[in-house]
């Protein structure tokens, strides 16, 4: 599997954010509410996904470079995908997912 680089700005759908380009990363998420949207179909970046459903930080989790990675879940299609965070995401939130799930809730809605 390949990984199609996007080095592009967005306005958050939900929130309204304006997310500049990640710096070493491609940027698939919201800095701020950390939501994301179902684009992405077979590759990463192949922007090919018919199902453009509301993709939620359903979990967090530490990666072997020790980078905090969100797992995101469709509440479209149930589809999951792991991001790796970005230097300026909103770390009290992904500690607030962490906590929550810690304590074995769901995330249904996000943060």
């Amino acid at each position: 599997m390949g990984f199609i680089v996007h080095k592009e700005g967005f306005r958050c759908a939900f929130c309204g954010e304006e997310n500049p380009p990640a710096q070493r990363t491609c940027r698939n998420h919201c800095r701020k509410c950390l939501m994301s949207l179902h684009v992405d179909d077979k590759t990463p970046g192949d922007r090919a996904s018919m199902c453009n459903g509301k993709m939620i930080p359903a979990g967090v989790e530490m990666s072997r470079k020790k980078e905090w990675v969100i797992v995101h879940r469709c509440k479209k299609c149930g589809k999951t995908q792991k991001n790796i965070s970005a230097a300026d995401d909103d770390f009290e939130g992904i500690a607030e997912i962490a906590e929550k799930i810690g304590r074995g809730n769901r995330i249904e809605d996000g943060i």
